[in-house]
C-alpha cells in the first residue's frame, strides 16, 4: 500500500512538471520566442518628390602642380631639337637640385611645328618646339624657389600652377555624405507641406562636372577631373612657408552634388 502511494506520487509530480513547462511558468524550459519583424517602410512609386542637394568642403591644399616649359626655334628641324634639348635638361637638373624625384617630372605636351614666313605664306622659315614638363611638388614651399631656378636653367614658359589636395577621396566623399542628407531633408521639408510622409528612396543620382584650366594632356588634367574648384582668396587658408612667403595657399572646394527621388505615403 505504501509502494503504491509513493508511485501515485511521483506520476503526480512528474504530471504537474509537464504542465508547468507546457504553460511557461517560471523555471520552465520554454522555447526562444519567434522573432517579430520589423515594419518595412512603404514604398509608393505612382507619388513621390524629387529633390537635389549639394555640399562643399574647402580644403587647404597640401600638393602643387607646376608646369614649365621650353619654346625652342630654329632654322632646322636638327638644329632646333639639339637646342631644345639641351635646354630642357638644365632645366630638369635644376629642378632635382631642388629635391625633386624623377617619378614627379613627367613630359605633357612636345610639339614640333613649321614656322611659315607670314600667315597666307607656304614658305617655312623655320621650326618650333614646344616642350612642356609637369612637376608635381609634394611641399607647397617649395613653389617660389622652383620656379625660380626652373626660369633661371632656361624655362621661359610658366604654363600652369595649380594646387590640390592628396586626400582628395575623403573629402569627396565626406561632400557626397552632407549632400544626400541635405536632398533628405530638403525631400523630408517638401513632405510635410504637402501633408505627406516621406518613404523610401527611388532613385539616386550624382552629377559631377569637371573644372580645369590651360592646355595640358590627361595626365595632369585628372586631378581636377573629380569635382575640385580652386578657391583661393584673401585671407582663405595659410601662407605658404611663413609670412615672408610670396604665396598664399588660400582654399581649394571640393563639391559634390546629388538628385534623389523619394516615394510618398
Amino acid at each position: 500500500m505504501k509502494q503504491g502511494s509513493l508511485l501515485l506520487g511521483a506520476l503526480l509530480a512528474a504530471a504537474v512538471f509537464t504542465l508547468s513547462v507546457a504553460a511557461g511558468l517560471p523555471g520552465s524550459a520554454s522555447a526562444a520566442p519567434v522573432p517579430t519583424p520589423l515594419p518595412q517602410t512603404t514604398c509608393d512609386s505612382n507619388r513621390s518628390v524629387q529633390v537635389s542637394g549639394s555640399a562643399t568642403i574647402h580644403v587647404v591644399p597640401d600638393r602643387v602642380l607646376i608646369q614649365l616649359g621650353v619654346q625652342s626655334n630654329g632654322v632646322t628641324t636638327t638644329a632646333v631639337q639639339s637646342a631644345n634639348t639641351a635646354a630642357i635638361q638644365k632645366v630638369l637638373k635644376a629642378l632635382q637640385a631642388k629635391g625633386i624625384a624623377a617619378k614627379d617630372i613627367a613630359t605633357d605636351i612636345y610639339v614640333i611645328e613649321p614656322v611659315y614666313e607670314d600667315y597666307d605664306s607656304l614658305y617655312i622659315k623655320g621650326y618650333r618646339i614646344n616642350n612642356v614638363v609637369g612637376v608635381t611638388l609634394r611641399d607647397a614651399k617649395l613653389t617660389g624657389p622652383v620656379l625660380a631656378a626652373a626660369l633661371q636653367a632656361g624655362a621661359n614658359q610658366v604654363v600652369n600652377v595649380e594646387f590640390y589636395t592628396s586626400e582628395l577621396r575623403k573629402y569627396r566623399d565626406q561632400a557626397r555624405t552632407l549632400a544626400m542628407q541635405a536632398a533628405r531633408e530638403k525631400g523630408q521639408a517638401l513632405a510635410t507641406a504637402a501633408g505627406a510622409r516621406m518613404g523610401c528612396v527611388l532613385h539616386i543620382s550624382e552629377n559631377s562636372w569637371s573644372y580645369y584650366n590651360g592646355w595640358w594632356s590627361g595626365r595632369s588634367s585628372s586631378n581636377w577631373a573629380q569635382n575640385v574648384v580652386q578657391n583661393a582668396g584673401p585671407g582663405g587658408g595659410s601662407v605658404a612657408g611663413g609670412a615672408d612667403e610670396p604665396l598664399s595657399l588660400g582654399q581649394i572646394s571640393v563639391q559634390a552634388e546629388v538628385g534623389a527621388t523619394f516615394g510618398l505615403n
